[in-house]
């Protein structure tokens, strides 16, 4: 298969005298001739986490195991699987020892009778949930090492610390879907840890019927796989330094903290990225420089795209000193666009945080002001949901509800990171 990494650099490359960071947006695009051609073995082993606590009661376990009944059927033949049911502990559903099986016309039977006879009981300790994932999924020589978490309860038998120190142990090992299911119980922030880490995707379904279809589209997803483990390659020059490196579309994710040295060159770093279908992705990069003389330049940045022995050509971020204010305050339009944006996650989190807190003043200021940036950005999905936070007090004021709904919070955290690109213009 060919693949192509398409990467296009946008800044103003112009800093004033005394300017010190230099922001830019690059923008990746994988192309090839097969990507997304149905019917090539990508390489899949699949596990499904299922949460089965005492909170899934009702239409919701129902709901769940249609879905994930669904999900086996759809398994292609020779794919390894297995089924967990999530509670304090991770328990083996199909099979029952701590292992794969290898889909076919018996094992998808057994597999679905089995999830079948499932009950809800017990807590929750999604840690446990994904050591399991990982104690399965190390033993397989399948490229594409997936887990999908389903869970609709908080996070309440294992400590925070337990749980992120799990959630970075499993950085690498395999991707994980989250997905936080009905209209209450569930925490954004406990599942953006898992997927952001875990390079996978993250969203609420008030709406438990909704999780056949929403399970058809990971699966798409998936088997739309070009890219196993792409990495974004970053040199930075002496006396630099990098005040932040974020995804910052389809989803804000932050990556600063995530690179990996790379043997023998001390200034260059490998940040992971993920599984990459036929898409594209932009990255927000900001760097701290020692400030230069007026007329002088400066390579401030090398970046290159890689996925196993290939890479990309090698695009640099460069700053020039100028004392012309008309170069030095360019607009970059990405670059703006995509602060923007981030600043929109900003203040939902802000305007959230103040509300629990009870300073409703606060959260009307910061949702009001998160629901305008939206608007500007074009980003209609996330205004749709932080609208759901506002209401009229009857005197043609808007102030955020006394009372919210707590998956009403939840949908926000999340939706409030998930972005829009730079609409073309008219």
């Amino acid at each position: 298969m060919s693949l192509t990494f398409e990467v296009h650099v946008d800044q103003n490359e112009y800093l004033p005298s005394g300017g010190r960071v230099m922001d830019a947006v690059v923008s990746v695009t994988l192309t090839g001739e097969t990507l997304g051609a149905p019917g090539l073995d990508r390489g899949l082993a699949r596990v499904v986490l299922l949460d089965t606590s005492g909170s899934m009661s009702g239409n919701k376990i129902a709901q769940a195991k249609l879905a994930v009944g669904a999900v086996i059927t759809a398994l292609p033949d020779g794919v390894p699987f297995a089924i967990v049911a999530g509670t304090e502990v991770a328990t083996m559903v199909y099979p029952t020892t701590p292992t794969l099986a290898e889909a076919s016309a018996t094992t998808r039977a057994e597999a679905r009778r089995a999830v079948g006879r499932l009950v809800a009981g017990g807590g929750t300790a999604i840690g446990s949930w994904l050591r399991r994932a990982q104690q399965l999924l190390e033993g397989t020589t399948a490229p594409i090492r997936h887990a999908v978490l389903l869970t609709d309860g908080r996070n309440e038998h294992e400590t925070t610390e337990q749980f992120h120190d799990t959630v970075m142990a499993c950085e690498g090992k395999f991707t994980c879907d989250a997905r936080g299911i009905g209209d209450s119980g569930w925490q954004a922030r406990t599942l953006e840890r898992v997927a952001d880490t875990l390079h996978g995707t993250v969203r609420g379904l008030p709406d438990p019927t909704a999780l056949g279809q929403e399970f058809r589209e990971i699966t798409e997803k998936l088997m739309g796989t070009a890219a196993v483990d792409v990495t974004l390659r970053l040199w930075t020059p002496a006396h630099a330094r990098l005040r932040f490196l974020k995804q910052v579309f389809p989803r804000i994710v932050d990556l600063t903290d995530r690179g990996v040295p790379v043997p023998g060159s001390p200034r260059v770093r490998d940040y992971p990225t993920g599984h990459w279908a036929a898409e594209t992705r932009d990255f927000h990069l900001s760097i701290e420089v020692d400030e230069g003389e007026v007329g002088e330049g400066l390579v401030v940045a090398r970046v290159r795209m890689g996925v196993g022995d290939h890479e990309s050509p090698e695009h640099r971020v460069r700053a020039f000193w100028t004392d012309d204010p008309v170069l030095s305050t360019r607009i970059s339009p990405q670059v703006a666009h995509f602060t923007g944006q981030q600043h929109i996650a900003e203040l939902v989190r802000d305007g959230l945080d103040a509300h629990q807190a009870g300073d409703l003043p606060l959260a009307t200021d910061r949702l009001g002001r998160a629901i305008d940036l939206a608007k500007r950005a074009g980003n209609e999905e996330t205004v749709e949901h932080l609208a759901k936070l506002i209401e009229d007090d009857g005197a043609g004021t808007t102030r955020v509800r006394d009372r919210m709904d707590d998956v009403l919070r939840q949908m926000a955290d999340i939706e409030s990171k998930r972005t829009t690109r730079v609409r073309p213009k008219e």
